[in-house]
């Protein structure tokens, strides 16, 4: 069995506990936001946004995409992170589930969603969330390329800074 790590966090004032995952498994989206609808009181869920990132094939040179975080480190970062958006919005669920090892194209990378009463406060934590996560959270990206070279580590990308940039401003 790959290996799994489960981080639920102690509560929040607003008693909400958001779930953070890094785990070597492929990412059950549908059981994901099952879990995030089911145990919320009937009715309360108005809405629930998510993101899932998927590895891309760049234009048909990669074979997979290879991620590494360190364990214990990464957890923490992105519950602090999850924690941040839960104090910053009325949220009813937050999850954050990220991969690592050999990710192949077509394969998800990480998924975050985000439930509330009313669908403004969900889309702002998730794209919150997500910029925040794809910015901070220790992880690295290596391409192995399909003529079986291994490509070096991925550098960063100043939009991905820009974007988490935003929420300076707001």
């Amino acid at each position: 069995m790959a290996a799994k790590s489960d981080r639920s966090a102690v509560s929040d004032p607003s008693g909400i506990s958001p779930v953070v995952r890094i785990q070597a498994d492929r990412i059950d989206i549908t059981a994901e936001i099952a879990a995030m609808t089911g145990g919320a009181a009937e009715g309360a869920v108005g809405g629930l946004v998510s993101f899932s990132g998927y590895c891309r094939d760049e234009g048909g040179r990669l074979r997979a995409l290879e991620l590494e975080h360190y364990p214990g480190m990464a957890e923490r970062e992105i519950e602090r992170i999850a924690r941040e958006t839960i104090s910053r919005w009325p949220l009813l669920s937050c999850r954050a589930i990220h991969r690592f090892g050999l990710i192949v194209p077509g394969e998800e990378i990480v998924f975050v969603a985000c439930a509330s009463e009313h669908r403004q406060a969900a889309f702002e934590a998730a794209s919150y969330l997500m910029d925040f996560l794809k910015t901070q959270a220790p992880f690295w990206k290596r391409e192995h390329l399909k003529d079986g070279a291994t490509g070096g580590w991925v550098e960063a990308k100043d939009t991905d800074d820009s974007a988490a940039d935003r929420w300076h401003r707001l």
